[in-house]
């Protein structure tokens, strides 16, 4: 009974999310062939996901929310079809993290537009050269495996256990060694400011 929920509930999770990217298209100016030039996707993928007809990985949302000056996360956010729901069962909102034939997952911890945003993250052996900075810190934790963050300009490795905290702006990118590896990411959601004490002389 709870995976048929989870897959009634991912079902309109993906109508929502083609219904957002189409809404922030629009609001941007961008026809579909506008869209898949800059976001390097072709224009019959970015239709079928507009109109709820296809799914997407999270690789491919990255570059749908670049080259819609956005997120990936504040658009799962937004398309989040129970954002009021406190549970999130542990087969909902799963994307692959890259295309078919690629290794790895996704999925998000929270529902909805929060204050705090988290993503487990399974897999995921493939080293992209692409970087992320955020506006504010990261904690990356290992649940089970290892993986490799590099950040900079070093490479750190991390296993079962081990945290990593990426203070707001650095430019990092991490994979995981092996496909049974689990880590999460907890952050303050995209877009909120930090409130940090003024540092104060004795």
């Amino acid at each position: 009974m709870v995976r048929e929920v989870s897959a009634k509930a991912d079902a309109a999770r993906w109508q929502g999310l083609g219904e957002v990217v189409n809404r922030h298209r629009l609001a941007a100016g961008l026809t579909l062939a506008q869209l898949a030039e800059k976001s390097r996707l072709s224009a019959s993928f970015l239709s079928q996901l507009e109109n709820g007809r296809t799914n997407t990985s999270l690789r491919s949302l990255q570059q749908i929310s670049d080259a819609l000056d956005t997120t990936a996360t504040q658009l799962l956010a937004a398309a989040d079809a129970m954002p009021g729901t406190e549970v999130v069962r542990a087969a909902e909102g799963v994307l692959p993290q890259d295309d078919p034939g690629a290794d790895g997952t996704v999925r998000a911890l929270v529902h909805g537009a929060r204050e705090l945003r988290a993503l487990e993250f399974t897999g995921g052996l493939h080293r992209d050269e692409r970087e992320f900075a955020h506006d504010n810190d990261e904690l990356i934790y290992v649940v089970h495996g290892t993986i490799t963050v590099a950040a900079d300009g070093r490479e750190i490795v991390l296993a079962t256990g081990d945290t990593y905290y990426c203070a707001a702006g650095t430019e990092h990118r991490w994979w995981a060694h092996t496909h049974d590896t689990k880590a999460l990411l907890i952050a303050v959601a995209d877009g909120l400011a930090v409130r940090r004490a003024t540092h104060k002389r004795r």
